[in-house]
């Protein structure tokens, strides 16, 4: 009779290694039931463990903006906390989800090749002056001696990667840069292209030199602030502090050199925790906001006893052109909040008066800007004015839907007219300005090119902004006319005319530190100096977008603010005057 099991030994069998190697499909089954059960609990133990480090970071970083807000003290209306905006290496070089293109990164390699060419002829013929004259080989102080060109580079070698380029330049800024000079300079220019130069040298390195440098040159710019009506000189002596106004002018201040160094003195404020920056400039705007015209647009002079405009020419190009800008600007700047909103609504109804401007050509359509004096316009655009397509292009997200795509299509516009400057041409270079005449679409009027970086500015912007790669071919073969055109043994050179290709003997600053560097971002990755994070001064100096943290900043709002989260975006530009630059 056989021996029944009992439920017990039945049970234990399954214990047993020996029954399951007699059962190898039994045996796969348990070892597969394995691996899952131990995937499973290892999956759940590494996300309670990301878990725990997400809360750990955010309790940290909230003990951080606590600690911070309970050192905020307020003087003058204008926060004094200093504010670290330093910035590492793998800010700028991330890719995120971004797939490079080969054609790209050729480009930009091409472009970068360009820099070293260009910076590597300063630093072998016009070491520490302020501009290269390539032709002769030799050096020139167009600004007083100031390092112009060196300055100016800082951050267009650091973006790049030319860090020994870097290193020798800051080197030259910490033992050498002197500012105690009898010089009376521009305080536009020397704002834009040395100050901007500096804090964003500091922002990208986080080296103080550049920061103590940069206030030490606006502490003497400060004194042309000291008029009547707050309205600045725009001529000052460096070493003495006498601030006039060049005589040509009559004795007024430009739109341009009084309305254009706000960027860059409220981004000091920032850094150093001196208020004194920022009130200045921010006061030339409140008093200007005080009469400002319907339609927004404000002749180019203006008196600084008065604070009054005086009758001259209305124009988004030469001494114009950068007032309209930071207007759009301090608000990316002041991260779009409340606090910031009066310089929004300024710029929006300068927008509309820049849509009375707006005209045609026949046959072909040309979109452009006209000037205007009194009640008559002038059918004449400059160079200078393209930077408009990528300001308004910057500012059409903050818009509505529909007025957005209105002002975004505007900008598309005229920038086909900018990149036709250059089409135009016989050299495939713009000349300085444009005429427009009765069934004809364009006709260059001043025909020399300075290596001016706005028409690329534009194409940058539009590219960031719509992602449509027919700005990047644009760009790339206006490079392409500079390298035929311009680049000589020594460096690069203007044209005295854009129609013979006859070449002049000056490598501006700004070419690299504009056109240059805006070429080179065309060809880069998005999050490359990205627009959420940076805002560009009118000379392409990105400065560090940082919390203003609701705190009052002397502009009489009374009440704090909730910082409102930034949207994609940042734009640029206007410019010096054609008299500036080596014109």
């Amino acid at each position: 009779m056989a021996r029944s099991r009992s439920s017990s030994s039945i049970r234990w069998r399954y214990v047993n290694p020996a029954y399951y190697l007699k059962r190898p499909k039994r045996l796969a089954l348990l070892f597969m039931a394995f691996v899952f059960v131990s995937f499973f609990v290892w999956d759940r133990q590494t996300l309670v463990r990301e878990h725990e480090e997400e809360l750990l970071k955010l309790k940290e970083e909230m003990e951080r903006l606590q600690n911070e807000l309970g050192e905020l003290t307020q003087e003058g209306g204008v926060s004094v906390k200093k504010i670290n905006t330093t910035t590492k290496r793998t800010d700028l070089t991330k890719t995120d989800s971004f797939v490079p293109d080969p054609i790209e990164t050729q480009r930009r390699e091409k472009v970068k090749d360009a820099m070293v060419h260009a910076w590597t002829s300063y630093e072998k013929y016009a070491w520490g002056h302020d501009e290269l004259q390539p032709q002769s080989k030799n050096g020139v102080d167009s600004f007083g001696g100031l390092g112009a060109t060196l300055i100016d580079s800082l951050d267009t070698l650091y973006i790049m990667g030319l860090d020994d380029e870097f290193q020798r330049a800051k080197e030259w800024v910490a033992n050498t840069l002197d500012f105690n000079k009898n010089y009376d300079a521009s305080v536009f220019e020397t704002t834009i292209r040395v100050v901007g130069g500096l804090l964003s040298a500091y922002d990208l390195s986080g080296d103080n030199v550049f920061l103590e440098k940069a206030k030490d040159i606006a502490d003497r710019l400060l004194p042309a602030w000291n008029t009547p009506s707050g309205i600045p000189y725009n001529i000052i002596n460096l070493a003495h502090g006498n601030a006039h106004n060049p005589g040509w002018t009559g004795g007024d201040s430009i739109l341009a050199d009084s309305g254009t160094e706000q960027l860059e003195f409220i981004a000091l404020s920032q850094r150093t925790g001196d208020p004194k920056y920022q009130q200045k400039v921010e006061n030339v705007i409140l008093e200007l906001n005080k009469t400002f015209p319907a339609d927004g647009l404000l002749p180019i002079y203006i008196n600084p006893h008065r604070g009054t405009t005086s009758h001259s020419t209305i124009t988004f190009g030469a001494m114009g052109d950068s007032f309209y800008e930071y207007l759009l600007k301090v608000w990316i700047q002041g991260n779009k909040t409340a606090e910031v909103k009066h310089y929004r609504e300024m710029w929006e109804t300068s927008m509309k008066g820049l849509l009375s401007l707006v005209r045609r050509t026949a046959p072909s359509s040309f979109t452009y800007i006209s000037e205007k004096i009194g009640n008559s316009l002038i059918d004449k655009m400059d160079e200078l004015a393209c930077f408009a397509p990528g300001m308004i292009a910057l500012g059409s997200s903050g818009y509505g839907p529909a007025d957005s795509t209105k002002f975004l299509n505007l900008a598309e516009e005229l920038a086909w007219t900018c990149y036709n400057f250059y089409q135009s041409t016989p050299t495939k270079l713009a000349g300085e300005n444009y005429f427009f005449h009765s069934g004809q679409d364009m006709s260059v009027g001043t025909s020399w090119n300075i290596l001016r970086p706005e028409t690329v500015e534009s194409l940058f912007y539009l590219w960031r902004l719509t992602g449509n790669k027919t700005y990047q071919d644009w760009g790339w073969n206006i490079f392409q006319a500079f390298e035929k055109n311009s680049r000589v043994e020594a460096g690069y050179v203007g044209l005295k005319d854009v129609n013979t290709g006859v070449k002049d003997n000056m490598m501006q600053s700004f070419f690299l530190a504009e056109t240059l560097k805006y070429l080179y971002l065309l060809f880069s990755p998005p999050s490359v100096i990205s627009l959420d994070e940076w805002v560009f001064n009118t000379e392409a100096h990105p400065l560090k977008i940082v919390p203003r943290l609701g705190l009052g900043l002397g502009l009489g709002l009374g009440s704090k603010q909730h910082k409102q989260p930034p949207t994609t975006t940042t734009r640029l530009r206007a410019r010096r005057e054609g008299r500036f630059g080596g014109t």
